[in-house]
């Protein structure tokens, strides 16, 4: 995830130097699907209510030596800034540059020498960026900044050139027609350029690629057009962090209601959201919602930007975990209650089967194609209204709310809630 953890930075020493592993053109790389708007380097603010624990990572990196941390696209920005502004300036691009991150700490960044350059009034330097052992799409990006002097008595000016994102839509915090640079990062790169100089400037910063790696993000559906966005809280991409993930959830969906819609659907995953997509045909897309675990979280931020109405799309899992009251539901950190489904069994008045299959295993998806075999529905449907209802009680009835549940393995329309 192209993105940064929003806590303290005591595991990070004083000066630390990450070196870059890629010095070749960039290849375009895969990302779990986690930008937001790089999908990305998202800050997390939790609520008081929202106090369930973060998925724990991965089980292939367990028992690995500890994960390297990396860099985010702001930090690279405001290294390749200060590397050239330091080459405009002094006549000679370094082959290292210091960066001072949000909490303070410094860190020192390589500088691509093989493609920086400097002309009689411009300077222009590149960072690749290094994600450590995070499997981010921008992973290896060649982030350039040419700097220019700013002639007119204007404040210093920070463009997007080929590659990086203009911001198209509200609901971003950044002025529509503006750089995806968010607030953090942009404060780093006008500090990174006043350590070298107080004059003014001009920075257009560049990413080969930054088109197509944008693909494997959301910055289309959030309105981000061209490239990448240049993001990050800390500096730091802490590796397989959820706080990223679970940001852009919150980013997507304060888009959506900047855009005036009250209306959301949350999916799981992403074959619920291609389920969707087929349940609510001529949606906009922004209004499909990716939730992964954080349903409980993307309850509340609905609640907050006044959403009325919320249609959850999901699998039998999923839903009998949200149905016995668990709005974090990684499988790490919640177990399906069968003792519910057993009770779900009896009172609908299932065959002998069905509620034998309710507590056979530990799965839902057991029970769920006992329900299949036998063409009994009304279990599944009294799942999804037991979810509708815990899912109500968790943000106090301030929205209208739809379960439904999608089959496995076509993602049809399987049963929904009983309103």
């Amino acid at each position: 995830m192209d993105e940064d953890e929003p806590t303290g930075m005591d595991d990070i020493p004083k000066k630390t130097s990450i070196g870059s592993k890629n010095k070749t053109v960039p290849k375009n790389t895969s990302e779990n699907s986690t930008n937001t708007t790089n999908t990305t380097e998202r800050s997390s603010t939790r609520s008081s209510a929202d106090k369930h624990p973060e998925p724990a990572i991965p089980d292939i990196m367990k028992g690995r030596k500890a994960l390297r941390q990396g860099y985010t696209t702001g930090t690279c920005a405001s290294a390749a800034a200060k590397a050239a502004i330091i080459g405009l300036s002094t006549g000679q691009i370094p082959e290292n540059v210091s960066v001072t991150l949000p909490a303070g700490r410094i860190v020192e960044l390589p500088v691509e020498l093989t493609a920086s350059t400097i002309n009689n009034d411009s300077a222009t330097a590149v960072v690749i960026k290094d994600a450590g052992d995070d499997p981010d799409c921008t992973n290896g990006a060649w982030m350039t900044a040419t700097v220019t002097w700013t002639y007119d008595q204007g404040p210093t000016k920070l463009l997007a050139g080929s590659g990086i994102g203009t911001v198209t839509m509200d609901g971003l915090g950044i002025p529509i027609g503006e750089p995806a640079i968010t607030p953090i990062p942009k404060r780093m790169i006008l500090n990174s350029l006043e350590e070298v100089t107080p004059r003014p400037v001009t920075v257009t910063f560049t990413v080969p690629s930054g088109e197509t790696m944008a693909k494997e993000t959301t910055n289309e559906r959030l309105g981000i057009i061209g490239g990448i966005s240049i993001l990050g809280t800390t500096g730091i991409v802490k590796p397989f962090s959820t706080a990223a993930y679970r940001a852009s959830i919150l980013r997507q969906i304060d888009v959506a209601s900047a855009r005036g819609f009250n209306e959301l659907v949350l999916c799981i995953g992403s074959r619920s959201e291609r389920a969707a997509m087929k349940i609510f045909p001529g949606y906009d897309p922004v209004l499909f919602v990716e939730v992964g675990d954080f349903t409980g979280a993307a309850l509340k931020q609905a609640a907050r930007r006044n959403i009325r109405k919320v249609s959850l799309v999901a699998m039998m899992g999923k839903i009998t975990k949200l149905a016995a009251g668990t709005m974090m539901t990684h499988f790490h950190k919640s177990n399906v209650n069968t003792t519910l489904l057993y009770d779900i069994a009896i009172t609908t008045h299932s065959l002998p089967e069905i509620v034998k299959a309710a507590t056979d295993t530990s799965t839902a998806r057991h029970f769920y194609e006992a329900c299949i075999a036998h063409n009994y529905l009304l279990p599944l449907q009294a799942t999804c209204e037991l979810a509708r209802q815990e899912c109500l009680k968790f943000i106090d009835h301030a929205f209208e709310m739809h379960v439904h549940m999608v089959d496995f393995n076509s993602g049809e329309l399987v049963a929904t809630d009983h309103t």
